[in-house]
């Protein structure tokens, strides 16, 4: 009876000596994981806005939803962007068109390639030229050029029209930068994205301007990975990227993308 006394008081003045202690906090929530992404400082309508309005915003935001991440969006010129990315100063970039030189700056959805299942978005490149022009376009080569063929600062069309073997212009960063230039006579034609061109042909501008009947180009827009997040979290890359093919086959996407059509690419 003595020992079982002893060992009951050992244990009365453990419970006690325990009552003191603070009990340990209940496990919060994990930490949502950041993915830092540069885009385009332009408003490229219907796609995205500085204001970080637009699909591709509202898509990156169901991804979110999807895996419980924060996307970190920061707007920079569109060069700078794809320098940072190569250098890992960004998590990723988008929307970015895939030719292989751009395998250096990070990596497209699919490896080596792109799956285009996982893209973000389609567009298309026009060609605009003054009214009056005689320039033809015939989906393989450009005739009656009267002058240089204008594009954007580092955007990828400029491979399509090497390839064409056309004298080249690549000294604006912004479409109406093109277009003025173009009015002046001091391009022969101007290479655009499809809504770009659109919202040239909404301005004052277009009075002057027409858009030749057929694309330059379509092209599918990827978010792109920078090379240390694929090799730090490869499993979270691959996620992000099903989860973008996901939302954008999604019918909450496809409403809004009805509705920005309807609404005439604004």
């Amino acid at each position: 009876m003595a020992r079982g006394y002893r060992a009951w008081l050992s244990l009365a003045a453990l419970g006690g000596a325990l009552q003191g202690v603070p009990a340990a906090a209940p496990a919060g929530p994990a930490p949502v994981e950041t993915v830092t992404l540069c885009f385009e400082r332009a408003n490229v309508t219907p796609w995205r806005t500085e204001q970080q309005g637009g699909l591709n915003f509202a898509l990156l935001r169901m991804v979110e939803q999807r895996l419980n991440i924060r996307f970190d969006f920061q707007s920079v010129p569109w060069k700078r962007c794809l320098a940072q990315l190569q250098a890992n100063a960004y998590d990723g970039a988008f929307a970015v068109s895939y030719v292989p030189e751009r395998r250096v700056l990070g990596v497209f959805p699919g490896g080596a390639g792109a799956d285009n299942a996982k893209r973000m978005h389609v567009d298309r490149y026009v060609l605009l030229r003054r009214k009056g022009s005689v320039v033809e376009w015939d989906g393989k080569a450009l005739r009656k050029l009267d002058g240089p063929v204008g594009f954007q600062l580092g955007y990828s069309v400029g491979e399509v029209l090497r390839g064409l073997k056309v004298e080249l212009d690549e000294g604006s960063q912004r479409a109406d930068e093109l277009a003025r230039k173009l009015i002046a006579g001091r391009l022969g034609a101007a290479a655009m994205g499809g809504s770009d061109a659109a919202a040239v042909m909404r301005s004052p501008m277009a009075a002057q301007l027409e858009v030749l009947p057929l694309p330059l180009i379509e092209k599918p827009y990827f978010l792109v990975l920078s090379h240390g997040m694929a090799e730090r979290r490869p499993e979270l890359a691959q996620r992000i990227w099903s989860a973008m093919e996901q939302a954008r086959n999604s019918p909450a996407y496809k409403k809004l993308e009805r509705a920005a059509q309807e609404g005439g690419g604004d």
